[in-house]
């Protein structure tokens, strides 16, 4: 998360972001490479994050969402979808307590409610493409 809101700040190169969040605090070296991996991932994946985010809106407008909302269902987004390691509900449920923790009192629910939406619809979209193929 600190990487992901660094970036969103500073847009400094990501591997001066990385080093810099790295030497801070001790990581073990499976921990270091998800952390580079959902960094890195997040960042690529962004402009397809916001658009799923903003398909699910419903009477909210994507600008109004707040800087730390929108950073949190990016990663959990692309740790849903575009990495796949993680079960889908832990990554709801850790995103809810990111939201808990360094949110908004209403985040959590907001983050609960878009991630909730995203699963279930990629879920039947990959129950589709199987029936399909």
């Amino acid at each position: 998360m600190e990487a992901v809101y660094a970036e969103s700040q500073i847009h400094e190169k990501p591997e001066k972001i990385l080093k810099d969040i790295f030497l801070r605090d001790e990581y073990g070296n499976g921990n270091k490479e998800f952390i580079r991996t959902l960094f890195l991932e997040t960042i690529s994946q962004t402009d397809e994050c916001d658009k799923l985010i903003d398909g699910y809106l419903k009477n909210w407008e994507f600008n109004r969402i707040a800087l730390l909302d929108k950073l949190i269902l990016r990663m959990a987004i692309t740790e849903m979808i575009f990495i796949n390691d993680t079960p889908p509900k832990v990554v709801i449920s850790e995103a809810i307590e990111i939201a808990k923790e360094y949110s908004t009192d209403e985040s959590s629910s907001f983050v609960n409610g878009i991630l909730d939406t995203v699963y279930k619809h990629s879920k039947l979209k990959k129950s589709k493409q199987v029936k399909a193929g």
